[in-house]
């Protein structure tokens, strides 16, 4: 079980979280590799062309609440509708 343990640990994000200031509804931490990626609702063609890599310190400086997933498992998502719902985890697939 990778789960991030440091602020320092680098995740996937996108444009309109860091430059949009649009809240974060989607978090997948990936099986594969242990990658997590941090979205909005905005939908996008090419990843590339949007994505951004911070540190965890600042995903949770942008939404405080992102705490509640450090212990999510790779292999799981994690969802809401807004800022102001919980969060629905689940396992990925």
């Amino acid at each position: 079980m990778e789960l991030i343990n440091s602020i320092d640990t680098a995740v996937f994000t996108t444009t309109f979280v860091l430059l949009e200031n649009k809240p974060i509804t989607f978090v997948t931490h990936e099986i594969e590799d242990g990658a997590w990626q941090f979205f909005s609702d905005d939908e996008f063609e090419n990843f590339e062309d949007v994505a951004r890599i911070v540190g965890f310190q600042e995903i949770l400086n942008i939404d405080p609440s992102l705490i509640q997933l450090l212990e999510m498992e790779a292999g799981y998502t994690a969802t809401r509708a807004s800022k102001d719902c919980n969060w629905k985890i689940r396992r990925a697939g």
